[in-house]
């Protein structure tokens, strides 16, 4: 297991992590679980088409992919979080324009 799926894949992880990780708002962190989503595919093809296959990473990927699906739904796709977030970022807009006008 050290191809370019591979390579891919661990790049893959470590931006996603990072997208996390920054805090930058729950849009891009919607955007981090997608990217693991992917990510844990690739790891699941490359884990499953290794001689010997992976079995051991395959299934944490898959149990991953699962987990980090439920991310997505709940930073990227969910109705009820998406109105959540235009609510906060309008209240955020009018406190930066209060404490910008001082």
């Amino acid at each position: 297991m050290n191809g370019p799926l591979e390579w891919i894949a661990a790049i893959g992880t470590i931006v996603a992590a990072s997208l996390l990780a920054a805090d930058l708002g729950r849009r891009v962190t919607g955007f981090g679980f997608a990217l693991f989503c992917g990510v844990a595919v690739a790891w699941i093809a490359a884990s499953l088409s290794a001689a010997p296959p992976a079995y051991p990473i395959a299934v944490m990927n898959g149990l991953l992919l699962a987990i980090n699906a439920w991310g997505v739904w709940q930073f990227l796709l969910n109705p009820k979080k998406k109105r959540e977030i235009e609510k906060t970022e309008a209240i955020a807009e009018q406190a930066e324009r209060e404490v910008a006008e001082g």
